[in-house]
């Protein structure tokens, strides 16, 4: 049994590398994917109200152009991940979008975060076929949040300066607002190197 691999969080420094391509037959590829699928499923184990929509590989702690992908994001029993190899943004249109999102590795802090609805990606499966993906409103945001990871991007990242923008998780499981000035403004765990 392989030991359990821990999602890295703030403020750790490989979050904020760019990460590398990878080539599809590699055998290190799948294994990456495999570990990041189980620590999605792991982590929503954990945790009673969130689902684990997608991971990235750096969140691992591996800086390689990976994401998995939930297939189905309104239903929790079904665990099944689509790995995506060198995802890439061709183009994003539609409205801009404020809407929340957390992320495993910024634990306890979600965030309205200003996105596109819409947006084309090129990717490869772990075959080596390559897809085009025409993703909109949640998978959209989904996606360019994973692929913002591959570019040492977080959420937070787009929201720095907003005041109202930061909420956390009640524990009913709702968002409420995080007083900014208290938690977010000055935190080095955010923004190390502030």
């Amino acid at each position: 049994m392989s030991k359990k691999k821990v999602v890295i969080v703030t403020p750790d420094p490989r979050l904020r590398e760019k990460s590398i391509k990878v080539k599809a037959d590699d055998p290190e590829v799948k294994k990456i994917a495999e570990e990041m699928i189980q620590s999605c499923i792991d982590w929503e184990n954990e945790h009673e109200f969130e689902l684990s929509a997608a991971m990235a590989a750096p969140q691992l702690g591996y800086n390689k152009r990976i994401i998995v992908v939930r297939e189905d994001m309104n239903n929790k029993d079904n665990a099944t991940f689509i790995p995506l190899l060198n995802p890439e943004v061709i183009k994003t249109e539609g409205k801009i979008v404020k809407d929340y999102e957390g992320c495993l590795s910024v634990p306890a802090i979600y965030g309205k975060v200003p996105r596109p609805t819409k947006a084309r990606i090129k990717a490869q499966l772990e075959t080596g076929e390559e897809v085009r993906i025409k993703a909109s409103d949640f998978l959209a945001r989904t996606l360019l949040h994973e692929i913002d990871h591959l570019n040492g991007i977080l959420f937070i990242d787009h929201i720095k300066d907003e005041k109202d923008a930061f909420y956390k998780l009640n524990d009913k499981g709702d968002l409420e607002p995080l007083d900014y000035d208290t938690y977010i403004k000055d935190n080095k765990e955010l923004w190390p190197e502030d």
